[in-house]
């Protein structure tokens, strides 16, 4: 193997360390270190050293062409040797090619992140002290449409999800001149390992029970199977939706909206022995505790005529509210409410806020989804389950 000798000029680099700050020493060595090391590669082609005469040569040297070289410590310029025939190319750009994509996907990783365009290219510009156009980074955004649109296509068949989380959230997008809001729904999975799984996204113009029902076709068309269990609010359009794409399946009715729903006609004052009451409801270990305690708030506060609309919410959604006791008592907990999509939901809340207005769908859908993509990597790894189950169930 060729052995690398580089003869660095210590005293260029002493005086570099005098007159200049450390970025400019650094990117003075890298200079020197990469053209010699180029220098060395054309010697290796041509197989003779400089000025030496023989018969056998196959090649000429031909002098150096400069090429500027963008790296983390900013751009440097090269003096890249080059022979007569024009065969001789150095590796030295292609193996920077990998650091040059590490670059992109850095700078990927902080728009999906939620750092703004704007930023991005100031970040760049300190780092690398050069400019990066805040179109660049949107072309670049571009690239993820691929790997968002593959993910979100993927089969849903390998696995059985018992629990199906769904849930709308809205954002604004500029269409035709004007900013409409649109709504994303999201569904997630909780599949037979007791594992977790963003089954799919989808952006539409509102929430309504074609929209609903378009979006669950296109999980079934993946191999969506019906669950045991599908967990919302109550929104009405959504209902229906449910009802009528998964037979035999359980609606949870998520008891925390379900809660602020009945809550809201209690009286403003004097109701916190009732709040606590009406919460130990769906807090009770078992079904037949949780109907007692259901059956004693009413008959305490049904003579009382400010809670006469809050006890008929109760009664007419209760038995919606309680279908997670049909499971075992680990998994309550999370069956009961929507929270673990809520909690995803604002995650991708607070990465979208810094755009505020998208430009499109196109974008909107391709920043959703690679936030999505990003939180689901970090969902239950390794041999970590969002069910604990005990043994002893």
């Amino acid at each position: 193997m060729t052995q690398l000798q580089f003869n660095l000029d210590f005293e260029k680099i002493k005086d570099e360390v005098m007159q200049s700050d450390l970025n400019d020493v650094v990117k003075s060595s890298i200079v020197i270190l990469f053209n010699q090391y180029m220098e060395m590669e054309r010697d290796n082609y041509m197989a003779n050293s400089t000025y030496e005469r023989n018969d056998d040569r196959h090649d000429y040297r031909n002098g150096y062409y400069e090429r500027d070289l963008t790296l983390s410590v900013g751009k440097v310029n090269l003096k890249v040797p080059r022979t007569r025939s024009g065969d001789f190319s150095t590796d030295l750009f292609e193996k920077y090619k990998r650091c040059d994509k590490a670059f992109l996907l850095s700078m990927l990783e902080m728009v999906v992140n939620g750092v703004s365009t704007r930023k991005v290219t100031k970040v760049v510009e300190q780092l690398c002290g050069e400019k990066v156009s805040k179109s660049m980074v949107s072309e670049l955004t571009k690239k993820l449409d691929p790997i968002v649109q593959e993910w979100s296509e993927r089969p849903l068949n390998q696995q059985y999800y018992n629990y199906v989380y769904v849930d709308a959230m809205y954002i604004k997008v500029r269409e035709y001149h004007k900013v409409v809001s649109k709504a994303v729904y999201i569904a997630l999975g909780v599949n037979s390992q007791d594992k977790r799984e963003i089954l799919g996204f989808k952006i539409t113009s509102s929430e309504s029970k074609e929209g609903w029902s378009d979006f669950f076709e296109t999980l079934k068309a993946r191999g969506l199977q019906s669950p045991k269990i599908v967990i919302s609010d109550a929104h009405e359009g959504l209902k229906a939706a449910i009802k009528e794409n998964f037979l035999n399946t359980s609606w949870q009715r998520c008891t925390v909206h379900f809660l602020r729903n009945i809550i809201k006609n209690f009286p403003k004052k004097g109701s916190k022995e009732a709040r606590e009451h009406l919460k130990e409801i769906f807090k009770a270990s078992n079904l037949t505790i949780s109907r007692m305690l259901k059956k004693e708030f009413m008959e305490k506060y049904e003579s009382e005529a400010k809670y006469k609309k809050a006890i008929e919410t109760l009664d007419a959604g209760y038995e919606d509210a309680i279908q997670f006791y049909s499971e075992d008592r680990d998994a309550h907990v999370h069956v009961r409410t929507s929270n673990v999509l809520e909690r995803l939901n604002s995650e991708v809340r607070r990465r979208e806020s810094v755009i505020r207005v998208f430009p499109n769908v196109n974008s909107a859908f391709r920043l959703i989804g690679a936030v999505l993509m990003d939180c689901e990597e970090s969902m239950d790894i390794g041999g970590k389950k969002f069910f604990y189950r005990s043994k002893n169930r």
